[in-house]
């Protein structure tokens, strides 16, 4: 059997995190305390539900897709103010969006991912003097 791809939806929770994968006609879920907690939790659950096929996942083999409350919540070092700046967006809006008092279009979605993504090359790309 082929190792089906595995799409994880990541929500924080009022307490932790939880998650969820439809996988054809299966259903995973599971939830932790902290983020590492539950990517641990989501690859026991996903490797049993496939222990009699002989599938073993990695957690690199997972697409894990969080909305915005839950990425700012979990990437708390990102600063919503420079990024707001950095994007054009007004202030006040994504910091609703990062609440979740607001849900964002799928084009401010994308604008805020790019963004994100931006600094994330440029972090990569910075040497340090040593």
């Amino acid at each position: 059997m082929k190792k089906p791809k595995i799409k994880v939806n990541i929500l924080k929770e009022d307490s932790g995190y939880s998650a969820t994968a439809i996988i054809g006609k299966d259903f995973i879920g599971t939830q932790g305390e902290t983020f590492e907690e539950l990517k641990a939790n989501i690859l026991e659950a996903v490797n049993l539900a496939y222990e009699d096929n002989e599938i073993i996942y990695t957690l690199e083999e997972f697409d894990l897709m969080l909305d915005l409350p839950s990425f700012f919540h979990f990437f708390r070092v990102i600063n919503a103010k420079a990024l707001s700046e950095r994007i054009g967006m007004n202030q006040s809006l994504l910091a609703q969006y990062i609440s979740g008092k607001k849900k964002p279009s799928a084009d401010q979605a994308q604008r805020i991912l790019r963004g994100v993504q931006q600094i994330g090359k440029e972090l990569t790309e910075i040497r340090l003097l040593i």
